[in-house]
């Protein structure tokens, strides 16, 4: 577990978005953003979708650091 967490939390933290604003905006209980956020749970694919259409909402460079911190890694591994 890990990867979106820790991409979710540092775009949150750069941002200043709060969990609670995100998951209003997502239509979700705070406990769910929360739950991923401290890599308790990992988002699902269909999820991850839908956080990046949130932050894009709230704020669109949050949505490009999100989706640069989750899947930029992903890209360079061999």
């Amino acid at each position: 577990m890990g990867r979106a967490g820790r991409a979710l939390q540092e775009t949150l933290a750069t941002y200043e978005l709060s969990q609670n604003k995100l998951a209003v905006t997502m239509g979700m209980e705070r406990t769910v953003v929360y739950r991923w956020v401290h890599e308790l749970v990992d988002p699902t694919g269909e999820t991850i979708v839908e956080i990046v259409r949130a932050l894009n909402q709230l704020d669109p460079q949050a949505a490009k650091a999100f989706i640069a911190l989750y899947l930029i890694p992903v890209l360079n591994e061999p």
